[in-house]
């Protein structure tokens, strides 16, 4: 059975026009059960799902860094990360590479960073956290983990039974800094502010330089992007 995030849009459009958003909530987590249990019998998911727990509290105690992209990221002493455990999000690589440095871990959950730039986050060097439904993507690389992803909204303590997004890539990882064991999660770079017009989530295609993040071609002219949910974001660190 399909994941609902992989059903035709068409059908998708006409759920959301047609059946009230609880039922639809409701209809979607169902389906994402029946799938899980579909894939949790394959040999594929069995293997990801023993390399994540590989990692359960494996940094029992520590304090990790999560790097966000905006541009106060411009502004932060990378001198003071020495020998902390860090994240890195989306298109940081832009700027660890100008620094000589890679994150400890890497976390990218939106499908137009996965699919736009999914060559450039096979050359991180780093264990990497991309979608289960985009794995085909990173069939090569031995150093990913793929994460069922969810439609509840909830604090996931175990990311085999899948992760929700919460609307930024930065609560995916805090649900894995916790599931890792860190006791202390310190954000740098998460301005929470976005220079846009449109709806929440709706996809666009970048016309200029990008004022919202900390290089102006992050989602320069050309790039597809989905348009923040600050109010999600809200939501999901509440």
């Amino acid at each position: 059975m399909a994941h609902p995030d992989k059903l035709p849009e068409s059908l998708i459009t006409l759920v959301r026009n047609g059946v009230s958003p609880g039922v639809a909530r409701k209809g979607a987590q169902w389906m994402q059960y029946v799938a899980e249990f579909h894939m949790f019998w394959t040999s594929e998911f069995r293997a990801n799902s023993a390399r994540l727990v590989a990692l359960k509290n494996r940094h029992l105690g520590e304090t990790c860094v999560i790097m966000g992209n905006g541009p106060s990221l411009n502004e932060t002493d990378f001198s003071l990360l020495e020998g902390v455990p860090t994240f890195g999000l989306n298109r940081g690589y832009l700027l660890w590479r100008e620094l000589g440095t890679t994150p400890t871990y890497y976390v990218a959950v939106n499908d137009l960073v996965v699919e736009q730039f999914h060559d450039d986050i096979l050359k991180i060097e780093c264990p990497k956290f991309i979608p289960w439904q985009w794995r085909n993507l990173f069939e090569a690389s031995q150093d990913c983990l793929c994460l069922p992803q969810s439609w509840k909204p909830h604090f996931s303590v175990d990311p085999r039974r899948g992760i929700w997004s919460g609307g930024t890539v930065t609560f995916t990882a805090i649900q894995l800094a916790y599931y890792m064991g860190f006791f202390k999660v310190v954000l740098i770079g998460v301005d929470h502010h976005y220079d846009y017009n449109g709806n929440p989530n709706e996809e666009v295609v970048a016309k200029g330089n990008d004022p919202n993040h900390f290089k102006a071609d992050y989602f320069g002219k050309g790039i597809r992007w989905n348009l923040p949910d600050l109010e999600r974001s809200e939501i999901a660190y509440e």
